[in-house]
């Protein structure tokens, strides 16, 4: 079975899905997130043929939450039978050349939240967080379906706060293509737990610096309007 976290604005997915169950955070002992477009429940059916869980929403360490709150729901659908985990999020671009609207598929991350969900536990190889044999199907279906999909580094931070144009510079500096404030913990998790991840930001916005302002308002919109490209190439996938 395959699990899809969605993030922010990108609940339109679920529509394509058909429904078997539902089960709410709460009721699977997990924490709420109070931050609009993450509704907070899992959606158990069958996108195509292949049997799938989505988990709508996710919470957050800039909510004040802990790495191991914030990825609990990676270890309850490994508990469900998830084997293979698709990490989607919304992102701001730092690469020029990767426009807002379009997607671009994880190659790799950076952890700059000075967390993580495995305090405590034995070393876990991180060579290769993001399946290389999985990335190269999704490229195939990208290909065949004319969708442009981009590929590179993720940088996720702490967040409330956008990063300002200097930090921006800096994660460009540092290798990565887009920036955002989830993934690189659940993608962590799922990794340690022996999952097959992929990952996916949808890229809503400029990062600061590159245009006037950011608004929460934009990054949602602009996730609902690229969700049906994603639908199309998780069917093609799946």
């Amino acid at each position: 079975m395959t699990g899809i976290v969605l993030g922010s604005g990108l609940g339109v997915l679920a529509d394509q899905v058909e429904v078997s169950r539902e089960v709410a955070f709460e009721d699977a002992g997990l924490a709420v997130s109070t931050v609009p477009g993450h509704s907070g429940k899992f959606v158990f059916g069958k996108l195509g043929s292949s049997e799938v869980v989505l988990m709508k929403g996710r919470v957050h360490l800039y909510e004040g939450h802990s790495a191991q709150v914030v990825t609990a729901g990676v270890r309850w659908m490994k508990e469900q039978g998830v084997e293979s985990l698709i990490l989607t999020n919304a992102a701001g671009t730092v690469n020029k050349a990767h426009l807002p609207g379009e997607w671009m598929m994880l190659s790799d991350h950076l952890n700059l939240t000075a967390t993580t969900p495995l305090m405590g536990a034995n070393f876990v190889d991180m060579s290769e967080v993001y399946d290389r044999a999985w990335r190269a199907e999704f490229e195939a279906a990208a290909k065949t379906l004319g969708m442009k999909l981009n590929e590179g580094v993720y940088a996720g931070l702490r967040g409330p706060q956008y990063e300002t144009p200097a930090e921006v510079r800096m994660v460009r500096t540092l290798g990565a293509d887009a920036v955002g404030m989830s993934t690189v913990l659940e993608a962590i998790q799922a990794k340690a737990l022996g999952m097959r991840v992929a990952g996916f930001s949808c890229l809503t916005n400029w990062a600061a610096g590159m245009q006037e302002t950011l608004n929460h308002e934009e990054v949602l919109e602009t996730g609902k309007a690229a969700g049906g490209a994603m639908v199309q190439l998780l069917e093609k996938v799946l």
